[in-house]
């Protein structure tokens, strides 16, 4: 008898766009794998997710930022295709919130854990999880929620900085607005800069005691509380390398038994009365050795794939066993267990640990989505460095043409100084320079000196019979033909020199 009930299908939910989430594929390899249908409620257009030969069927997901009326439509129409029960997991924290306020209008169609529709919304939101942690007891980095930009200044100022700074609800975020769910802010100015956005933000800017990372410093526990409130698969793991760095993505990872974070984790489903699948991330406080809670994730995290046990159970098959009333094998830990997500992570990739890993997108069963993530990887990557490339190549542009511009004015006016101009006559008004004549001086009163022009290296000209003074006036030796000067540089040589810079 298979482990799973393969009569009962799967439906995966993800409302973000984010094509590179390696979690959503690690869910759909992780049923299909078991021979349950896998139906995905996602935009994969530009995902290797949909390249996996587990993948039974695509579907249209509810747009970013949808009300749950919508979601709820999106869901009922891929269940009315299905015809069966299925059981439903989100794979976000949009997703998440929206099935926990649904619970009710969709369990008929579809089998989820019990709880409360409002604590999963509870749980994800930053600044309504200090609170939570203060009510039972878990560490948390201090915070504070500012209602002003002065008292975001003030609140960077009291804590010291660095300070952190997050949203308290990501998931509403505007896609293309630059905001990132948490930073690292360095300055009162940053603080202040940042507030500014919180109407475009969608939720309350909440200010974090800095917690400096380092090795052996960054924690994560993913687990199922079944129906009972026992948490089933899973376990405690170590955050090698992230991203971005120091505050990321586990881009590496490894299963590590760690007695006080599994104690908190335990503590927390008890306390709040949790269930189902959740996603916790810690950090170690180097002077007191606590460890602070960061995040609370109610759905499977990006890596929940690290803890696949030594019987094949993750956290999503666990959840698949639970609703569906099968019986979970013992627990069979595999400390030393490796991830490593390979576009965030490339060499930690080609090192194999003694205790067996798992690729994000690589597998010899599911070559397809490994082999679509580098190729939409690097366009991906292409793209971004443009972007950042681009106007700095237009501010090279425009200074080589002001260069260029600047150049030509400078030959322009070397050639006019460097153009020799007849004396006037004297008594006559002063005229415009003209280039000096090329033969001899002009009929007149008298004979006028020409200014000598420059001498040219070329071979001069026969010179030119002199004429005959005129007898009233004291007599100047007429001027030989002057040679030609060479003609200076045009403007246009100029912007072509200086555009090739």
């Amino acid at each position: 008898m298979p482990l799973l009930d393969i009569r009962v299908p799967a439906v995966l939910l993800r409302i973000d766009r984010n094509p590179f989430h390696h979690g959503t594929l690690g869910a759909v390899r992780s049923l299909g794998r078991a021979g349950v249908e896998v139906h995905l409620v996602a935009d994969c257009a530009a995902s290797p997710v949909r390249g996996s030969r587990f993948l039974g069927r695509l579907h249209p997901p509810p747009a970013p930022g949808a009300r749950p009326a919508d979601v709820a439509a999106v869901l009922h129409r891929v269940a009315a295709g299905i015809g069966r029960p299925a059981v439903l997991i989100a794979m976000d924290d949009a997703g998440a919130i929206a099935v926990s306020r649904l619970r009710e209008r969709l369990a008929p169609a579809f089998l989820l854990p019990p709880g409360s529709g409002a604590l999963a919304e509870e749980v994800a939101d930053k600044a309504e999880l200090a609170g939570l942690c203060a009510r039972v007891g878990v560490p948390h980095p201090l915070t504070l929620v500012p209602d002003s930009a002065a008292e975001a200044v003030a609140g960077a100022e009291r804590l010291g900085l660095p300070v952190v700074a997050k949203w308290s609800r990501p998931w509403l975020l505007p896609p293309g607005s630059g905001l990132r769910s948490t930073v690292v802010l360095r300055s009162a100015r940053e603080a202040r800069e940042l507030y500014a956005r919180a109407a475009e933000a969608g939720s309350r800017l909440l200010l974090q005691a800095f917690l400096p990372p380092g090795p052996d410093r960054d924690w994560f526990f993913h687990g199922y509380a079944d129906r009972q409130g026992t948490l089933r698969a899973g376990g405690p793991g170590r955050k090698h390398r992230s991203w971005p760095r120091g505050a990321g993505l586990t881009a590496a990872g490894e299963w590590t038994v760690n007695p006080p974070v599994t104690a908190l984790a335990e503590r927390l489903v008890g306390a709040l009365g949790y269930r189902g699948i959740l996603d916790l991330d810690f950090r170690r406080e180097a002077r007191t050795g606590a460890y602070h809670l960061l995040d609370f994730n109610p759905r499977p995290g990006a890596q929940f794939r690290l803890f696949t046990d030594a019987s094949g159970l993750d956290v999503v098959r666990a959840l698949h066993l639970d609703l569906t009333d099968r019986a979970l094998p013992a627990p069979a830990p595999r400390p030393g267990r490796g991830f490593v997500v390979e576009n965030y992570a490339p060499l930690t990739a080609l090192r194999r640990p003694p205790q067996g890993r798992e690729l994000a997108w690589h597998a010899a069963d599911d070559p397809g989505p490994g082999l679509a993530m580098w190729a939409l990887w690097s366009r991906h990557v292409g793209g971004r460095v443009s972007e950042r490339l681009a106007p700095r190549a237009m501010a090279r542009a425009r200074a080589a043409v002001r260069r260029g511009r600047a150049s030509a004015a400078r030959a322009a006016r070397r050639g006019t100084r460097g153009t020799p101009a007849a004396m006037p006559r004297p008594g006559s008004p002063a005229e415009p320079a003209d280039p000096a004549p090329a033969g001899p001086a002009p009929d007149g009163p008298g004979p006028v000196p020409a200014v000598p022009a420059p001498v040219s290296l070329s071979v001069p000209p026969a010179p030119t019979a002199p004429t005959a003074p005129a007898p009233t006036r004291p007599c100047f030796p007429a001027p030989t033909a002057p040679v030609s000067p060479t003609a200076p540089a045009s403007p246009n040589d100029h912007d072509e020199k200086a555009s090739s810079c």
